[in-house]
């Protein structure tokens, strides 16, 4: 697994927005959404990006897939920075990329049945004749758990779960090498989460698919990806393994997020609440270290050869 070739690479990505004011409309700020991240994903690798709301992670998602414009920065692709229109067409980057999003409903045309919706990409990437996108569109349904017949219905007429499976049927239509999921079991029940979740990681070992997962949950990802990032304020504060992350966590933000994975281990209930608000209480007093004084995250430090944190610049201890 270590062995895989790079699929992607980001290099200095920013995603910065206007803010405009005045008589005159002109631009006075920015908001930056996402502000110089790095990160490469592997063949066959789950890589993850975890934040609050707001936090850009989202962002990164829609800037690899081209429905945001990059401020600066590259997206590296068989060689070809992506971020150019006409590199994407050359390398058929917009049929190996495909994106999964988190409302299922809203992201699937109400107006068309489960087989146009499904059969898409394959009639805009494929040369097949009806009957075989047919063929196609039953198999990708069965590869989510869903019956044949479900292909001529509306999206409407299924569940939050199997909408969401239909999406990822979509998404695996044309072939792709990188799935982006933006939260896509947020809006579903744990039952269902697990199911959607079970179905994504047999399409990546049968398939080969790499993904990257976005999400505010660390408890969701823990099952998901082998390398993750937390997000916060448009930059990375801490890039490393599933162990880095959740066994070794340096960065104060980062174990604010994995005090908040609720536990189900009832008898320690209470030393587990105890050490939630520990944690929250660290991050109020204390966020002013691990920020600089306009707030922003402090650049990445190496501290193993997996484990990179954004440490204060004197390198204070907490």
């Amino acid at each position: 697994m270590s062995e895989s070739k790079d699929l992607i690479t980001i290099k200095d990505l920013c995603v910065h927005y206007p803010i405009r004011s005045g008589f005159f409309n002109r631009i006075t700020d920015y908001v930056y959404a996402v502000d110089g991240v790095n990160f490469t994903i592997k063949a066959g690798q789950s890589y993850g990006i975890i934040g609050e709301s707001g936090s850009g992670k989202s962002t990164i998602g829609k800037t690899i897939v081209g429905l945001e414009k990059a401020t600066r920065g590259q997206i590296i692709y068989n060689g070809y920075d992506v971020t150019k229109r006409k590199n994407r067409k050359k390398n058929k980057y917009n049929k190996d990329v495909q994106m999964i999003f988190q409302d299922s409903l809203s992201s699937l045309n109400p107006r068309k049945k489960i087989l146009d919706i499904i059969a898409e990409p394959i009639r805009n990437f494929e040369d097949f004749t009806e009957d075989q996108v047919k063929a196609r569109v039953a198999e990708l349904l069965n590869i989510v758990g869903l019956e044949e017949e479900a292909m001529y219905k509306f999206p409407h007429q299924f569940s939050g779960g199997q909408r969401q499976r239909i999406g990822v049927a979509r998404a695996v239509a044309s072939n792709p090498k990188l799935i982006i999921a933006d939260e896509p079991v947020s809006a579903l029940d744990l039952s269902v989460q697990a199911q959607v979740l079970n179905y994504m990681k047999k399409i990546q070992k049968d398939l080969g698919i790499s993904y990257m997962f976005i999400s505010h949950d660390l408890g969701v990802v823990y099952h998901m990806c082998d390398n993750l990032a937390i997000m916060h304020r448009g930059k990375f504060v801490e890039i490393g393994s599933r162990d880095d992350i959740y066994n070794h966590p340096q960065h104060i933000y980062t174990k604010r997020l994995l005090a908040a994975i609720p536990q189900v281990d009832v008898e320690h209930r209470d030393e587990h609440r105890a050490y939630r608000k520990q944690v929250e209480k660290e991050f109020t007093e204390n966020q002013d270290k691990w920020y600089d004084k306009d707030g922003k995250v402090y650049d990445l430090r190496q501290i193993s050869e997996t484990h990179w944190v954004a440490l204060p610049d004197a390198g204070e201890e907490k």
